[in-house]
C-alpha cells in the first residue's frame, strides 16, 4: 500500500502566518519608533542651534528694555532721570543721562551742604556740566558745596558781570579746581550722554538792565521723544524774546520760571511749550507767596499736570525716550 505523503493540518499554516505577521509588525513598531527618535533628535538640536548665539550676535545684540524700577542701578548708566531737588525757596535740578550727569543750580547757601550730601549719596564724583542759570543767591548758593563733592568738565554762567556772595563763592570754588565759568551763546548745543541740550537765552540781554531775572539762563533738553524746559526765574519779555527767535520749545516737561510767580509762565509762552508736566520749584510758606493762583489757574486751564517741591519734595521724572514717569518724596497732590 503506497504511503500518503504527511499535509500540515489548516490550524498549524494559519498559526504560522500569524506568527510571521506579528514579527513582522513587531519590527515595522521597532523601525518607527527609531525613525521617530531620530526625528526628534534632529528637532531638538536644531532648535539648540536657533537659541545659542554666536559670538557675533552677543556683541551686536541688545536686550529689549523697559523702563526698569528708581532703584536700578544698571538704568542709572543708561537712562535718563531729572531729580527736582527740595531746596525750599530756589532752584536745583540734578539731571542723569547714561551715567552722565549735570546739576542746574544749587538752591540758597544753606542748601550747600544738601548738594553735596545728594552727589555723594548718588556716588557722583564727576558733573559732565554745571549750569549757574544767574547770579541770585537762590540758584547760585548751592553750587560750591556740588564743587566740594566733585570735579566739573564745564561750568556755564549768563553774559555780564555779577556780584553777590553766593555767586562769587561758587567762581572761587571753580577756580580751585583751575577751571573758568564759560559765557553760554543762545542757540549753542552739547550732549549729555545721548541727550542734547540747546540754549534757548539769554537772547536780550538789554532786558536785564531793568530786571535781572531776564538774564536766565534757559536751556532745553531732549532726550528721545521726550523734552524738559528749565527757564530758571526768567520773566514774561524774557519769554517773549525765546519765541521770537522761532526755536523749537515745545516740552514735555517744563520747569516753571520764577518759583511759579504770575510773572513767569505767561499764558502764550504756555501755548507754545505745550507741557504735558510742570514743576514748581518753591518753599514751603514762603514770603512771596509762590506759586500765585494766577500761574495756578493757567497751568490748570491747560489740563496741566503740576508738581510742587514744597509739598512733595524731592521730584524724580524718568524717561525711556517716548513716556515719563514721576516719583515724589512726599505723597501729596497738589
Amino acid at each position: 500500500m503506497a504511503k500518503r505523503s504527511k499535509r500540515a493540518r489548516p490550524s498549524e499554516g494559519r498559526s504560522r502566518r500569524f506568527q510571521q505577521q506579528k514579527q513582522t509588525l513587531k519590527w515595522q513598531i521597532v523601525f518607527s519608533l527609531l525613525v521617530m527618535g531620530a526625528l526628534i533628535g534632529v528637532m531638538v538640536f536644531l532648535r539648540a542651534r536657533m537659541k545659542t548665539p554666536t559670538l557675533a550676535d552677543v556683541q551686536v545684540t541688545k536686550p529689549a528694555q523697559t523702563p526698569p524700577s528708581m532703584t536700578d542701578e544698571a538704568y542709572e548708566e543708561r537712562g535718563f532721570s531729572v531729580t527736582y531737588l527740595d531746596v525750599g525757596e530756589g532752584d536745583a535740578a540734578l539731571v542723569t543721562c547714561d551715567g552722565q550727569h549735570m546739576l542746574i543750580d544749587g538752591g540758597l547757601p544753606e542748601n550747600s551742604d544738601r548738594i553735596y550730601t545728594v552727589l555723594k549719596d548718588r556716588e557722583i564724583t564727576h558733573l559732565e556740566y554745571i549750569v549757574c542759570s544767574h547770579a541770585h543767591e537762590d540758584h547760585a548758593g548751592g553750587l560750591s558745596g556740588a564743587l566740594r563733592a566733585a570735579s566739573v568738565g564745564t561750568a556755564y554762567v549768563p553774559p555780564g558781570e555779577y556780584t553777590g556772595r553766593a555767586y562769587e563763592n561758587f567762581l572761587e570754588a571753580l577756580d580751585a579746581q583751575g577751571k573758568q565759568a564759560v559765557t553760554v551763546t543762545a542757540g549753542e548745543r552739547f550732549s549729555l550722554g545721548s541727550a542734547e541740550v540747546t540754549i534757548l537765552a539769554p537772547v536780550d540781554l538789554a532786558l536785564a538792565e531793568e530786571i535781572e531775572n531776564n538774564a536766565s539762563v534757559m536751556l532745553r533738553i531732549v532726550y528721545g521723544n521726550t523734552s524738559f524746559l528749565f527757564t530758571a526765574d526768567a520773566e514774561s519779555a524774557e519769554e517773549l524774546s525765546v519765541l521770537d527767535t522761532g526755536d523749537d520749545i515745545r516740552s514735555t516737561v517744563l520747569k516753571a520760571g520764577h518759583h511759579g510767580s504770575f510773572s513767569s509762565s505767561t499764558d502764550v509762552f504756555l501755548d507754545a511749550v505745550s507741557p504735558a508736566y510742570c514743576v514748581i520749584s518753591c518753599g514751603e510758606g514762603n514770603p512771596y507767596e509762590h506759586p500765585h493762583e494766577v500761574t495756578l489757574r493757567r497751568l490748570n486751564n491747560r489740563s496741566i499736570t503740576v508738581y510742587r517741591t514744597d509739598l512733595q519734595g524731592d521730584i524724580t521724572c524718568v524717561s525711556d525716550g517716548e513716556t515719563v514717569t514721576f516719583s515724589t518724596e512726599r505723597s501729596v497732590t497738589p
